[in-house]
């Protein structure tokens, strides 16, 4: 994914597993797009960045619990509003937009 900022030499077969605990990061910020912080690799400081859909899966190291995401558990667009009923006295029902997921 084109927003993610990570280090690549940490990356394998295109996936990166990130200790995101309180003391391995610094400034963590959790929103509805993104998951941000600073931390360190080896014994260099990094900014990671990470887009909420490129995260696969979340679990605790200490206990093993956690998720696994699937592609279809990203966000739903919200349907499209009705349109107004025509004015002019026709009964015409009018036609919905259609929308889909595009990945």
């Amino acid at each position: 994914m084109a927003d993610v900022a990570v280090p690549r030499q940490y990356v394998q077969n295109g996936k990166i597993i990130l200790n995101v605990s309180h003391s391995a990061t610094n400034g963590l910020a959790l929103g509805n797009d993104s998951v941000r912080f600073r931390a360190r690799f080896g014994a260099t400081t990094y900014d990671v960045s990470v887009p909420v859909l490129a995260i696969m899966g979340i679990y605790a190291r200490e206990t093993g619990q956690g998720m696994i995401f699937s592609e279809s558990d990203g966000p739903t667009p919200p349907a499209a509003p009705e349109p107004p009923a025509p004015s002019n006295g026709t009964s015409e029902t009018p036609k919905r937009a259609h929308l889909k997921v595009v990945k």
